[in-house]
């Protein structure tokens, strides 16, 4: 299969992933719990992915490939979920959004180092058969250039951060750049292709709820009810990062499940997310614009992404097809 639509998708949720840094940030500016922040986040998702799931008439294949493996769905849903968006919260109280989302870049080198934990599909002369997944050094190589162009576009502003705001901002959101993808991917192999994004994303997150609940009582009794405007803030998060990007994520990667080295590229274009925060801060919380130096980084992302797209092709994807004789009358 072609890697061009799954990594237009990863786009895509790119886009809308931004929303999780700057509003996020905007919260905390305003005074927000963060803990409000990221339960809220899902409380909202629950009654919108619903909604969605049972006019495609998918509740009860849900909830019948739930019932078959109930402990992994609640395990791997904390980490992919859980473990995930709790510790950007957490960050958000300690880092401006931009610098979140670059920290997030991260997530290029994890996933590359996750796959081999995992098997892959492989076509033999006998027909498909598992194998542990091998480290994708090429990607990894092209991921490396991704995450230089990051930093050079950090590196001016992150100099003016004090070295605790650094480590309290930057070891949260590497936790969860390793926690997102294994959850994901857990949860692909426990589904097996037999529900796709919508379905999976409401399971992920019912499965999660416990925690989210958890923490909204902690809040609710350390710091009383959130505010107005973080309920309509988190409902914005919810819709754009909790519904439209993950669904469009997770559907990006499932269109490439079997190929570590393509889902790799995927999960690339997530570092598209940076320049969307960057330019969403500057319109929205008046941040100013990028120096040179990271209009270069911007552009060694823009680079890294396309090498990383062509590296991640399968032989075949890159040989041309032979053209057919025309029919002899």
């Amino acid at each position: 299969m072609s890697v061009v639509r799954p990594i237009l998708l990863g786009i895509c949720a790119a886009f809308f992933f931004a929303f999780t840094f700057i509003l996020n940030r905007s919260m905390e500016l305003s005074g927000g719990n963060w803990l409000w922040s990221a339960s809220l986040r899902y409380f909202f998702m629950v009654p919108l992915l619903v909604i969605i799931v049972i006019v495609r008439k998918k509740m009860g294949t849900m909830i019948s490939v739930m019932k078959e493996h109930p402990i992994q769905w609640l395990w791997w849903s904390f980490v992919g979920f859980g473990l995930f968006y709790a510790p950007l919260c957490f960050a958000a109280a300690y880092s401006p959004g931009w610098l979140m989302a670059g920290t997030w870049q991260i997530t290029i080198i994890s996933g590359s180092l996750l796959v081999p934990l995992f098997y892959e599909t492989v076509q033999t002369v006998n027909g498909p058969i598992k194998v542990r997944g091998k480290i994708p050094y090429k990607g990894l190589m092209m991921s490396l250039i991704i995450l230089l162009g990051i930093v050079l576009m950090q590196l001016e502003r992150a100099t003016s951060l004090s070295t605790l705001d650094m480590l309290l901002g930057f070891l949260p959101v590497l936790i969860a750049s390793f926690t997102y993808p294994l959850g994901n991917r857990k949860m692909m192999e426990v589904c097996n292709g037999r529900l796709d994004a919508y379905e999976r994303v409401l399971g992920m997150t019912l499965a999660s709820l416990p925690f989210w609940i958890l923490l909204s009582v902690y809040a609710w009794a350390t710091d009383g009810l959130p505010s107005s405007s973080q309920l309509t803030q988190s409902f914005f998060v919810a819709l754009c990062s909790g519904v439209f990007a993950t669904v469009l994520f997770f559907k990006a990667t499932d269109l490439v499940r079997d190929d570590m080295s393509k889902l790799g590229a995927v999960e690339a274009t997530q570092s598209i997310a940076v320049l969307f925060t960057l330019a969403g801060e500057v319109l929205f919380l008046s941040m100013s614009l990028p120096s040179m130096i990271s209009w270069f980084g911007i552009a060694l992302v823009m680079v890294g992404m396309t090498l990383h797209s062509y590296v991640s092709r399968s032989p075949q994807s890159l040989s041309m097809p032979k053209k057919k004789k025309p029919l002899e009358l």
